[in-house]
């Protein structure tokens, strides 16, 4: 079991396998291994996800190295807002090798407004490795992109990622916790 330890220094620039110094309300989302469109779903009366993009992108370095591709091809890319009765909660963002979106992975670019998890923890055949933890600051990427819905941003944002096997294939989703998921209850 993962859990948050009490430190102060935290790389904003390596993920890792221990949310090391992250806050006691956002623990128990970080490290919850389930669905979170479902744990999303089950403590609020509306759930709804916004697409905000899909379709062939560049992604970031360490993305391309997980995903077995070189930085400078394009790579499946997607990125969604996740609300709770109209609050949003988590900025997602998920990747994967445009050779597998006719394959393994083909059902992700007709999600559109649907949530992936419910794709990913509905397949028996789809495989979850560790999560890793990264607080985003305010000079990373997926700070930015997170924080374009907040009026008032705080200095960090908790962040996991994992990969995802369908039949050899990865597939990396990202989750970013916006400070209206301490809202809802754990």
């Amino acid at each position: 079991m993962t859990t948050c330890m009490s430190r102060e220094v935290q790389s904003d620039r390596f993920w890792h396998g221990a949310a090391l110094g992250c806050e006691a309300g956002i623990a128990p989302w970080l490290r919850d291994h389930g669905s979170l469109t479902q744990r999303i779903q089950q403590r609020c009366s509306h759930f709804a996800v916004r697409n905000l993009r899909s379709g062939l992108a560049r992604i970031a370095f360490d993305e391309s190295a997980l995903l077995g591709i070189t930085p400078r091809q394009f790579a499946w890319s997607r990125e969604v807002f996740l609300y709770a009765d109209g609050q949003p909660v988590v900025f997602a963002h998920s990747a994967c090798a445009q050779v597998h979106l006719r394959g393994a992975w083909a059902e992700v670019r007709g999600l559109g407004n649907k949530p992936l998890g419910a794709l990913l923890f509905s397949h028996p055949l789809v495989a979850r490795q560790p999560l890793h933890y990264l607080a985003l600051r305010a000079h990373h990427p997926l700070y930015q992109r997170a924080t374009a819905v907040l009026g008032n941003a705080p200095g960090r944002l908790w962040a996991r990622r994992s990969l995802f096997y369908l039949h050899g294939a990865p597939l990396l989703v990202t989750e970013v916790f916006l400070p209206g998921v301490l809202k809802l209850a754990t």
